[in-house]
């Protein structure tokens, strides 16, 4: 039977922050190792995002240390800084992606292998449907629009891990160089969409479901 003791679901809402932040730090390294050594810019762009997002997994730690001790919803100047460097970081990303591909698509680059990006985007689709499941049910138990709204954001992840996982599964199957570069077009766009959501929850806007993960934690 699932506990309803709001302590002992706040802890486990702190869990899985703080194994999102570990996850989103091994993904980012791994995602960025292979994506230089393979010269594969969508895998490369992939494992940047993971990186900028830990930076708004910190915050949405922050934010439930909080709520446990005096049950606020409302962010405070931490978080809300915390959210504007990720929007930033993510339209540096957004533009530094777009013009390296445009340079790739221009040069008929091809990445040396794609096989990484395939393993790594389907793990993350894996863990990132466990944590959608378990910040709904705690945010549910607890009744936590916060906790609700990183849980629906959190569904954006899968979005660019399906991205990852088209374009590296193309480039396996046809051999389309250009595969890499239109998949990293479309993680920055998705990029492009987290940074503007990030902004506008660091002015108090409401989070929709098409918010992004990071966005994936937020």
């Amino acid at each position: 039977m699932e506990s309803t003791d709001p302590g002992t679901l706040y802890r486990r809402a702190g869990f899985l922050a703080v194994f999102t932040i570990i996850y989103n730090l091994v993904e980012g390294a791994v995602s960025v190792w292979f994506g230089a050594a393979d010269e594969t810019l969508a895998l490369f762009g992939f494992g940047v995002d993971s990186f900028i997002e830990v930076i708004s997994a910190v915050g949405v730690w922050h934010m439930l240390q909080r709520i446990r001790t005096n049950n606020g919803e409302t962010r405070d100047e931490f978080e809300q800084r915390a959210l504007r460097i990720t929007g930033a970081a993510f339209y540096l990303l957004t533009a530094g992606l777009t013009l390296t591909a445009a340079v790739n698509l221009y040069q008929q680059h091809k990445p040396e292998a794609t096989l990484p990006g395939v393993i790594i985007s389907s793990l993350s689709i894996s863990f990132m449907w466990f944590l959608i499941h378990h910040k709904t049910k705690v945010g549910t138990a607890l009744n936590s629009p916060a906790i609700l709204a990183d849980a629906a954001c959190s569904r954006a992840c899968v979005y660019l891990s399906l991205v990852l996982l088209a374009a590296s599964l193309g480039y396996e199957l046809t051999g389309i160089g250009s595969l890499d570069a239109l998949g990293a077009l479309f993680i920055a766009w998705l990029t492009w969409r987290e940074g503007r959501e990030s902004f506008q929850k660091a002015a108090g806007m409401e989070c929709s479901c098409s918010c992004s993960c990071g966005g994936k934690n937020q």
